[in-house]
């Protein structure tokens, strides 16, 4: 009889996905091991000083919004472990070529006055209702595809289905309600014409009335810090520089949870996965990838609108229309020369990330998956169309294309930041359409990353599942 393994489950990769996985089973007593490939620990929730030192910038994710909403994350002391939110003043504005702003405040009521009467009344109706639901509402979309809290689903799902082209042409009479939302929207790096468009915005929508979207004091980094913090008090180990190349170079461990893509499960399952699921896994579809630049900055962007000085976030990209337009040519492996833009400025709201004075500055354009072509003066053209000005500000300029992005973390597939396409055919069938989507063909191995319901965001909740899935393996 062979001995019991000494390890009850092994986690491949920190990502808040894999680091939620960790802690699940370590609060219910399991012996746990994280292995990282990079030195730090965090996957898309890391930062360094990408330009100059003092100058703090996030690898990947910035805004948090989902960790405050997140059934799993938010039970968790983390605060105790160092991690501190800084709320911007608005939680996001849309600038507009008449020099003005769609500013989304905190309070519903603020945003409501300044949409006008008719779209306010639009906006109030749709929204306040979901907001004050907002938490059983986040159970049942964190969660894998389920009937849970069906008259909340019913309530956000009628709207939640259609198109964002659709709602916003049906629900807003304003050229410039349609283009906040379209901003909004856009998150999904989905075209807007495509069916359930309108939930990534109504789900974005709700988390920026209910808790806002705030960064982690510090940097991203502050937020995987604090988890790997309080997975070691209840017992865990990470151990960084530690890449997994193939499942038996692991030592022995009741179960295995993967934070990676289908690619690298394949690469690392190799030949003990059965044909079928193999062949399905080759099957699964990655989104559009992504540009992405930061700069370090000598005074905060001139933006025309002074309320965009208020806004952590910022989406670039003026009317519906030419953000639709935008969406769909990376969507299609397309270049745009006008891109939608998404702009985070943490360093108005948190100063420990630049020093004195100075300031950081965040962005990307969405491009097709792999693209080689370099659009940082597209981008640029961009913040300078709504801050003129901008490049007069900056310091230094640090990019990171597609295969950069995939580089530093090997789970960005073609720079996709989403762990796969998240259109309606895939969300809930990711990687594969199964019962249990984080169970693989090898009976004791988890798929536990953001390519597992409920796919992108730093919620933790694909961990946590999958950590659910896998605890019944150990117990049997």
């Amino acid at each position: 009889m062979s001995a019991r393994p000494s390890l009850d489950a092994i986690v491949v990769g920190s990502g808040p996905n894999g680091l939620a996985a960790a802690i699940a089973l370590a609060r219910e007593g399991h012996s746990v091991r994280v292995y990282e490939a990079q030195s730090t620990v965090g996957g898309g929730a890391r930062s360094a000083e990408l330009t100059r030192p003092g100058f703090v910038h996030d690898l990947a994710s910035t805004v948090h919004a989902l960790a405050l909403l997140s059934p799993f994350l938010k039970s968790l002391p983390l605060a105790q472990f160092g991690l501190e939110f800084a709320h911007p003043d608005a939680p996001f504005a849309h600038p507009l070529d008449d020099g003005t702003a769609v500013v989304v405040e905190r309070s519903i009521d603020a945003t409501v006055s300044a949409l006008g009467l008719r779209d306010g009344r639009a906006y109030a109706r749709l929204v306040r209702p979901l907001v004050e639901r907002s938490d059983t509402l986040m159970e049942a979309l964190l969660g894998p595809f389920s009937v849970r809290h069906p008259i909340a689903m019913t309530r956000f799902g009628r709207h939640a289905i259609r198109s964002a082209e659709g709602l916003a042409k049906q629900l807003f009479e304003s050229e410039r309600t349609r283009a906040m939302f379209a901003g909004v929207a856009a998150h999904s790096m989905v075209p807007l014409d495509k069916i359930a468009t309108s939930g990534y915005a109504l789900g974005l929508i709700i988390a920026a009335h209910a808790v806002g979207w705030p960064v982690s004091r510090g940097g991203a980094q502050q937020l995987a810090n604090a988890l790997v913090a309080y997975l070691r008090s209840l017992g865990g180990e990470v151990v960084t520089d530690a890449r997994v190349d193939s499942l038996a170079g692991l030592p022995p461990s009741r179960v295995v949870l993967l934070d990676v893509t289908p690619r690298e499960l394949v690469r690392i399952a190799g030949d003990q996965l059965s044909r079928l699921y193999r062949w399905r896994l080759t099957r699964y579809r990655h989104g559009p990838g992504v540009f992405k630049m930061d700069w370090a900055l000598k005074a905060p962007v001139p933006w025309r609108a002074s309320d965009c000085r208020r806004a952590g976030t910022l989406h670039l990209g003026g009317s519906f229309a030419e953000i639709a337009v935008s969406e769909r040519a990376a969507w299609d492996g397309r270049k745009c020369d006008r891109p939608y833009v998404l702009v985070t400025q943490p360093s108005l709201f948190d100063p420990t990330r630049a020093p004195p004075g100075k300031h950081t500055l965040w962005a990307y354009c969405h491009v097709p998956n792999g693209s080689t072509v370099d659009v940082r003066a597209a981008i640029e053209r961009q913040i300078e169309r709504y801050a003129p000005g901008f490049r007069d500000c900056i310091e230094e300029t640090h990019v990171m294309s597609p295969a950069d992005l995939e580089r530093s973390n090997a789970n960005l597939v073609g720079g996709d930041l989403g762990g796969g396409a998240a259109d309606l055919a895939q969300i809930y069938t990711r990687p594969v359409a199964s019962v249990n989507p984080y169970r693989t063909s090898i009976p004791n191995v988890f798929l536990c990353s953001s390519s597992t319901p409920p796919g992108v965001g730093v919620h933790g909740m694909s961990g946590y599942h999958a950590a659910r899935a896998a605890m019944k393996t150990i117990r049997a």
